[in-house]
Formats: C-alpha cells, sequence, structure tokens
C-alpha cells in the first residue's frame, strides 16, 4: 500500500478492467476504419480514439447521473445495432490505391466517437469501482485506456483487411452488446417483463445479432447493386 490509499491490487484491477473493456470498443473502431485507405486509417484512430477518451472522462465524472435517466441503455443499444448494421453495410476492403470511399474519412470519426458513447458508460463506470474513489488510480486507469484503445484499433482492423469474414464477427459482437444494454434497461424491463431472464436474454442477443448481420448484408447487396448500375450508366 503506497500514499493516498494508492494499492498494486488496485492498480491490477484497473489494467484487468481496461484490458477486457477496451475489447468491444477496439472492434468498433477497428470495423469502423477498416475500408479506409491505409495512410488515413492511423489518422482516423487516432482522432477516434481521442474522442472517445474525452468521453470515457466525462461519463467518469457523471456515469451514475447518466444511469438515472429512463430508457437511456434502451436508447443506446438501439444505437449500437444501427452502428453494427451501418459498419456492415460499408466496410470494404482497404487499398492504398485512390478510390471512393464510403462513408468517408470523418464519417468513420463520428461513428467511433457515437458508438463509444454508447459502450464507454458502464465501462467508465467499471473502472471508477476498481479505483475504489482514488482519483490517482482513476487518471492511471483512463491513461491506460489511450494505448490500449489505439493498439488495439490498429491490430483489429488489421485482422479485418486480412481476414474479411472476421467482419461479421466484430459486428456481432457490437449487436451482442447492444442486446445486453437493452436487456438491462430497468424501465424498458417495467413495461415489457417477458425481457426478464437469461431466456429472454438468449433470445434478444441472438435474434440482434441475426438481424443485424441480415440486413447489413441485404444494405450491401443493395449498395453494390446500385454502384455496378451506376457504373454501367457512365459508360
Amino acid at each position: 500500500m503506497l500514499q493516498d490509499g494508492f494499492s498494486w491490487d488496485g492498480l491490477l484491477k484497473i489494467v484487468v478492467a481496461d484490458i477486457v473493456l477496451s475489447g468491444d470498443n477496439a472492434v468498433v473502431i477497428g470495423l469502423a476504419v477498416a475500408g479506409l485507405p491505409l495512410a488515413m486509417r492511423r489518422q482516423a484512430i487516432l482522432f477516434g480514439t481521442a474522442g472517445a477518451i474525452v468521453l470515457r472522462i466525462i461519463f467518469t465524472l457523471i456515469g451514475t447521473v447518466l444511469l438515472g435517466i429512463p430508457l437511456l441503455r434502451a436508447l443506446g443499444g438501439l444505437t449500437l445495432l444501427w452502428v453494427g448494421w451501418k459498419l456492415l453495410a460499408q466496410t470494404e476492403e482497404a487499398t492504398d490505391e485512390p478510390h471512393e470511399i464510403k462513408g468517408g474519412y470523418w464519417d468513420a470519426i463520428r461513428t467511433i466517437v457515437i458508438a463509444d458513447a454508447v459502450m464507454s458508460l458502464d465501462n467508465a463506470l467499471a473502472v471508477a469501482g476498481a479505483a475504489d474513489g482514488n482519483f490517482l488510480l482513476l487518471m492511471i486507469g483512463l491513461a491506460l485506456s489511450i494505448p490500449l484503445l489505439m493498439i488495439g484499433s490498429n491490430f483489429v482492423s488489421s485482422l479485418f483487411n486480412r481476414f474479411p469474414w472476421l467482419v461479421f464477427i466484430g459486428a456481432g459482437l457490437i449487436a451482442w452488446v447492444a442486446a445486453d444494454l437493452i436487456h438491462e434497461d430497468k424501465l424498458l424491463g417495467a413495461w415489457l417483463p417477458f425481457l426478464h431472464g437469461d431466456i429472454a436474454l438468449w433470445a434478444l442477443r441472438i435474434a440482434s445479432v441475426t438481424g443485424v448481420i441480415f440486413f447489413g448484408l441485404r444494405s450491401k447487396r443493395i449498395n453494390t447493386a446500385r454502384e455496378l448500375a451506376e457504373e454501367a450508366a457512365r459508360a
């Protein structure tokens, strides 16, 4: 035990919490930048991570207040379902060759920030809980989030570009987290009692993952067909 309540045990909890909780955020960032040219990918990760860290700091300070807002978790879950569908529908193989980017550079950053705004609320509260009120530990936890997100996002985006089929797993993970958020919303659960219990949770997870992948693929095919038609018309 060191000064001001600092402890190596508390630091270990912070590190473990950061590693575990940064995984889903890294998947979102990696998936959002996977379709960008390689030269732009690191910049998008840098700006997206910066926005994510700012949000994490804000949520750490006022997270308990936000959690008291009715239907916040349900709305956050629906937002993540939209993000998962959008990323799956727009993702394309990255290349250094000049080409039109679906959604664009700033759209990727905006998607990262929106998704992290939803996913960082519980994450920030978990890190704050692990810090147990110690300001130094809390700052260390937030500082560790930066390299973890950047390294993790670079690694994940490289995997998505090397193994394109992993994009479906990434979108499915986002939908899975969305289902958990919707299921955890107490007000929605009071309105819809059938959402209670493990069976309802698993049904919601399966429906969310299946829906995001199905409609994401459908939108991707429609976009591809439209682009081919436009190219044929120009020719």
